[in-house]
């Protein structure tokens, strides 16, 4: 017990020394504000049901049986609703041969509403904007779409523009992150953060299970966020950045192939999801939580977590049950979290254990939404202030997952009382609904005879 006595008290010497060091780079470290941000409502022609998406996949006539009950069991226990969006060349039938134009139309539905609106609302001009950093996965056409958007808004000749491709689901919180490390060296910058999506040309059509369950979840949508270093915004911001952490584990085979953008074995294009990648997820999130903790956590809370696991290694052989866990609620007022699906908001409850309160935005996020890949997160935030949660002084902590494998995490601190209900504008009341369970389970239901999981656990 003197050992355990001893190493307890260098555990507190090293998180008081830890806590010295970050009060000393805190008053030296670059400020970043969000400013305000927009999410994308596409227009209600585009809407897909639970109906509509039966007849879609009605439509390949190379899925059999086995494969027609795997797609239908998936889309009703999704927890998706009724009112998430699809592409028009879905909407027309066009899925098997979709267009270049097909997909530079969705961005340019994307751009028209939710860059226009972030910069209306605020008032920044686009000549004002310095810095554009934009990323979405898998549509890189020539020129790039953040030139698209250059053009589009007429932005300045010097404007600093970045577009990221191929990072997948975790890609909003790179693109802050790069924002953040250009802000370091550039003072009074106004960066213009844009994250979205392209489904038109990536809709899966062919047999392989493992390509299937993007269809099911993945949905159009993308949103827009000013983010700036400009003290004078300071009091305008919405939250402050208070630190941001990124694991990637792609150095592991198995994690690298989790997910991947590739052909199946007829030359069709999808999204491959493998059986590792629950591991992989696992994995990337214990990386990034690791570095994570020590930086938004009490002491106590470290010091109460290491004594306890310290004393259940020197007590293996008597002390039973499950080892000790952080609380994370001690330094974190709300969880945002990736509603990638059923399967990975349940997983990320468990390994936090939080309760459906905590997880609710990200619920309600993958019922009206789906998922829409990296901008996920932003809805989820938009949920949490249209809900008026959000209060000045709170901490938020955002967690996102992606192909590589990556997990990335920002935590951020609300500089005022918030309740602009955004995207959520025209549904807000209807949430939480008296039920998730899909309209459709009765004409449906049928298919939950197949074996295997039918939530899908997506990124």
């Amino acid at each position: 017990m003197e050992l355990l006595a001893l190493l307890t008290l260098l555990l507190l010497a090293h998180t008081a020394a830890y806590l010295a060091w970050r009060a000393v780079s805190r008053r030296r470290r670059a400020r970043c504000y969000l400013l305000d941000y927009a999410c994308h409502r596409p227009s209600d022609d585009r809407k897909v049901t639970t109906e509509m998406a039966g007849a879609v996949i009605e439509r390949n006539k190379r899925l059999g049986l086995s494969e027609y009950r795997f797609l239908l069991k998936v889309i009703v226990n999704s927890g998706i609703g009724e009112h998430t969006y699809c592409p028009r060349n879905v909407i027309e039938g066009r899925e098997e041969s979709p267009t270049h134009g097909d997909a530079l139309e969705e961005m340019d539905d994307f751009f028209g509403d939710a860059v226009a609106a972030v910069l209306a609302r605020t008032g920044v001009a686009p000549r004002d904007v310095d810095l554009i950093i934009l990323n979405v996965g898998s549509f890189s056409p020539a020129p790039s779409l953040v030139s698209r958007i250059v053009r589009r808004f007429d932005m300045r000749e010097d404007v600093m523009a970045y577009n990221l491709s191929g990072m997948g689901c975790s890609a909003g919180l790179i693109a802050v992150d790069l924002a953040r490390n250009v802000m370091l060296t550039r003072p009074r910058t106004m960066a213009l953060v844009v994250t979205s999506e392209s489904c038109a040309p990536n809709w899966y059509t062919g047999t392989d299970k493992s390509m299937m369950l993007g269809n099911c979840l993945f949905r159009s949508g993308g949103a827009a966020a000013l983010i700036t270093n400009d003290p004078a915004f300071r009091g305008r911001a919405k939250m402050e950045l208070r630190c941001l952490v990124r694991a990637n584990i792609g150095a592991h085979d198995d994690a690298h192939a989790a997910a991947v953008h590739r052909e199946d074995a007829d030359g069709r294009l999808g999204v491959s999801l493998s059986k590792a990648l629950p591991k992989a997820a696992l994995r990337a999130f214990t990386e990034n939580l690791q570095r994570l903790a020590p930086r938004i956590l009490p002491a106590g809370e470290l010091a109460r977590f290491a004594a306890r696991l310290l004393l259940r290694k020197l007590l293996r052989r008597k002390v039973k049950g499950e080892g000790p866990k952080i609380n994370f609620k001690t330094g974190v007022d709300h969880f945002c979290l990736h509603p990638g699906g059923t399967a990975v908001i349940e997983a990320v409850r468990k390994s936090l254990g939080l309760s459906g309160h905590d997880v609710e935005p990200a619920r309600m996020t993958l019922h009206r939404w789906g998922n829409t890949s990296a901008s996920s997160l932003w809805y989820v935030l938009s949920y949490m202030e249209a809900k008026r949660r959000l209060k000045r002084g709170d901490r938020v902590l955002m967690v996102t997952f992606g192909s590589g494998f990556k997990c990335n995490s920002c935590y951020w601190e609300v500089s005022r009382d918030l309740a602009d209900a955004g995207a959520w504008e025209d549904c807000i009341d209807e949430y939480p609904p008296e039920t998730l369970v899909n309209p459709y389970m009765d004409k449906f239901g049928w298919v939950n005879d197949v074996q295997g999981q039918g939530g899908g656990f997506v990124f």
